[in-house]
């Protein structure tokens, strides 16, 4: 008996559910949203594209500074990491880790990391 292409596919769907973890679940799904979205992948974005990119915030941080403060937030979108900098911020409402939302920005490097300065930003709404 020869199986179809379709149920081989959801076997080995079911199978890489089963065996892959939660990490990689999460990316994949990300990776997914992306997509659908229209957005560029973090993976794909290099220094000085103008890009929109959408994903999960991984960390919020704050950093005091004498002369300038700023709020930090690694934005993951199942490929890579872009990190969000908002200069003189102590704090944004809902800028918070888990929190998906979708931003606009110039990219630059810093310390060989992909970084985005005070992002336009859009958060998607709680689910």
């Amino acid at each position: 008996m020869k199986l179809t292409a379709k149920p081989a596919e959801r076997l080995r769907g079911l199978v890489r559910r089963l065996t892959a973890s939660v990490d990689e679940l999460d990316a994949e799904e990300l990776r997914a949203e992306t997509r659908r979205s229209g957005c560029q992948s973090c993976g794909e974005i290099r220094r000085g594209d103008l890009v929109t990119v959408t994903g999960r915030l991984r960390t919020v941080v704050y950093t005091p500074r004498a002369n300038l403060p700023t709020l930090e937030a690694d934005l993951y979108d199942g490929t890579d990491t872009v990190t969000l900098v908002w200069l003189g911020r102590r704090q944004i409402a809902g800028i918070e880790p888990g929190r998906t939302l979708t931003v606009r920005g110039r990219v630059a490097i810093r310390d060989n990391r992909k970084v985005i300065y005070n992002p336009y930003y859009e958060l998607d709404p709680l689910s």
